[in-house]
């Protein structure tokens, strides 16, 4: 008894049993396409997932991700299929059917179905419309993210099933807009497909646009006389771009409607060996001295069956002048196609304003970069005559004071407010020792200004190298100022050009008020008219100077913070700004922060707009750029806003 016992249960499961229903919907599914299941090949195993994902039985999202999950497997002796987990040499069966454990067994007992990366991706998809009903809106989402990726027909009833449920307002619009796509791509009505077409009309989606571009691509074709069917998009004349008469004829002699033509190196060389007692064909070689002739020598050769056959000029341009050349649709039926390209059209146009829209706000951008890098040197340059090369240096010192902020205020926002007053602080200092130390005995001395300043933009960029290294920097904009605003797919700005085009104008606001409305503007500009005279009033010009110097010069500093916040933050980037700064300043009228703001609008939309004729080409944008500065002033030499009276005379 003891031994029958042991027998008993050597041949029982390891684990508790429960019983597996072979006979379950799913189960009989699973073994109809059993074979190729098992087989697991990319070639074959379609029908299997297409009859999962359509069988409308709620345990096939079950297999089709435990599948995918190579967590399927199947007995061996009986075929059939299971999921589990693999212990060491023992596998945990459940049956598909209820989900119930089936026992513990041996793994040599079953085959592990393991799909290839290929096939997972096949699964992934009929996944797809199940997910689209889950709970999460995540999974939802998700789905959406991968039919937009890879759809396929039998997506769109899925799509059309899950709209009407969605309870996700923004989830609702993806669904509905993408059921629109689809039905584009794979309905099979042509009215379905133009009242879907017919909907997107002046819609700025880049999908929009790569749904209809396939609909409408034609082919090149011919016939002996001209069409007129609805396939038939319009009619070639050759020599144009799209087809020459070469390439024409090219189609004729691949129809074997032509005999092909004959290059001149081909003639000459057939010529050539058929030369007999100074003839070829019965034509004396010194009449072969033209074209006609030899072509003429060539047919006979030809007509002897010395030569192959070929086409003469008059025969390609006959055989030419007898058929017409057409485009005709491929992509779709002519009315799909017809709708498509009026609403391409339509989509087109809309796109072109939106770029130039685009190209404004990117040149707006761009001149309220300048204008704040350059309204430091207004100060100096405008208001003192005084050439400072150094001022892309001020600017490379605010950047890396924002830097050094940022070192010991890891808050982003936070560092930022700090860094700016700081970076004010440390350039103003530098701008008075510059001044001081430097510019004070130089005035009324450009060109030895020019060479003092330029020696102490070197030896400054060097210290910066010695402190920071070469390597560039990081200035991390908060994160409020990441991403950027979207108005459509076409036109966007960042948010750090934002803040940057708002600090031009607070600084433009900043400048009007200290010049116009406090003590220190009106001394600076009595000093600016006639320093005498203002002297004469108890006004200290050296003082004036200095503070005004001093004043540019901090402002260049903040300006190198802002800017730091989205360009590279080396010794040498403020080499990247002093020419565009000067050019700003000669342009917009020297002295006048109204002709500042109108030289950095200038030039940046003109260097906007080069870049945008010749993308490719940065450079070339900025020679072209320097080649309209010196062309401008050669027509305004004191720029776009001139001073009068004394100012100008000072």
């Amino acid at each position: 008894m003891k031994l029958i016992a042991i027998c008993v249960v050597a041949v029982l499961p390891l684990g508790p049993v429960a019983a597996q229903d072979a006979e379950a919907p799913i189960q009989q599914l699973l073994q109809e396409h059993g074979d190729i299941i098992a087989k697991s090949s990319r070639k074959t195993i379609a029908p299997a997932i297409d009859a999962l994902a359509a069988s409308g039985l709620a345990e096939a999202q079950a297999v089709l991700e435990r599948w995918q999950a190579k967590e399927m497997w199947r007995n061996k002796e009986t075929g059939l299929f299971v999921y589990g987990t693999k212990t060491k040499k023992e596998l945990a069966a459940f049956d598909f059917a209820s989900g119930a454990e089936i026992g513990t067994f041996p793994t040599k007992e079953f085959k592990q179905l393991k799909p290839n990366s290929g096939i997972r991706g096949m699964i992934g998809a009929a996944l797809v419309q199940f997910q689209l009903n889950a709970p999460d809106p995540v999974a939802r989402a998700t789905a959406l993210d991968a039919i937009e990726r890879d759809a396929e027909p039998a997506h769109l009833t899925a799509l059309r099933g899950a709209i009407e449920g969605e309870a996700d307002a923004g989830l609702k619009a993806r669904k509905a807009r993408l059921e629109r796509l689809l039905t584009i791509r794979f309905a099979e009505g042509d009215a379905e497909r133009i009242a879907a077409i017919e909907g997107f009309a002046g819609d700025l989606g880049v999908d929009v646009r790569a749904t209809l571009n396939p609909l409408v691509v034609t082919e090149i074709a011919f016939a002996d006389a001209a069409p007129d069917g609805p396939e038939v998009a319009r009619l070639i004349t050759l020599g144009e771009a799209t087809l020459s008469r070469r390439d024409a004829y090219d189609m004729l002699v691949a129809a074997e409607l032509a005999p092909p033509r004959l290059d001149a190196d081909a003639k000459r060389t057939a010529l050539i060996e058929n030369i007999s007692d100074g003839q070829v064909a019965g034509v004396q070689v010194a009449s072969l001295s033209t074209e006609a002739a030899r072509d003429i020598a060539y047919a006979k050769l030809a007509e002897r069956g010395l030569a192959a056959p070929a086409a003469t000029e008059a025969q390609i341009d006959a055989a030419l002048a007898q058929r017409t050349f057409f485009e005709r649709y491929t992509g779709a039926t002519p009315s799909v196609a017809v709708a498509a390209l009026s609403v391409l059209q339509s989509i087109e146009a809309k796109v072109a304003v939106n770029q130039t829209a685009d190209l404004a706000l990117d040149a707006i951008s761009l001149a309220s970069i300048y204008f704040l890098a350059a309204i430091g040197l207004a100060i100096t340059f405008g208001v003192m005559r005084v050439i400072n090369m150094a001022h892309g240096e001020f600017i490379m010192m605010g950047a890396y004071t924002g830097y050094v902020v940022q070192l010991f205020v890891p808050n982003y926002t936070m560092s930022i407010i700090l860094a700016i007053p700081l970076a004010f602080a440390v350039t103003f200092a530098a701008g008075v020792a510059m001044e001081r130390l430097v510019i004070r005995w130089l005035y009324h001395r450009p060109l030895e200004t020019l060479l003092a300043t330029f020696g102490i933009s070197i030896a400054l960029q060097q210290i910066a190298k010695n402190i920071f290294g070469t390597q560039a920097r990081p200035l991390t904009a908060p994160g409020w100022l990441d991403g950027s605003l979207v108005f459509n797919d076409i036109v966007s700005i960042s948010y750090i050009r934002i803040a940057i085009f708002v600090l031009a104008l607070l600084f433009l606001a900043l400048f009007l008020f200290v010049m116009n409305r406090t003590r220190l503007g009106l001394e600076v500009r009595a000093v600016t008219q006639n320093p005498r005279m203002a002297a004469s009033m108890g006004i200290n010009p050296d003082r004036i100077n200095m503070l005004t110097f001093g004043f540019g010069s901090g402002i260049a500093g903040i300006a190198g913070v802002a800017i730091g916040l989205y360009a590279k933050v080396t010794s040498e980037m403020g080499a990247d700004y002093i020419v565009q700064s000067f050019m700003t300043v000669v342009v917009g009228g020297v002295g006048n922060i109204w002709g500042t703001l109108l030289g950095a609008s200038m030039v940046g939309v003109f260097q906007k707009g080069v870049e945008w004729l010749n993308p490719s080409n940065t450079l070339a944008a900025q020679t072209y750029m320097i080649l309209f500065v010196i062309l401008f002033i050669q027509f305004r030499p004191r720029g776009i806003i001139a001073l009068k009276g004394r100012a100008a005379e000072a």
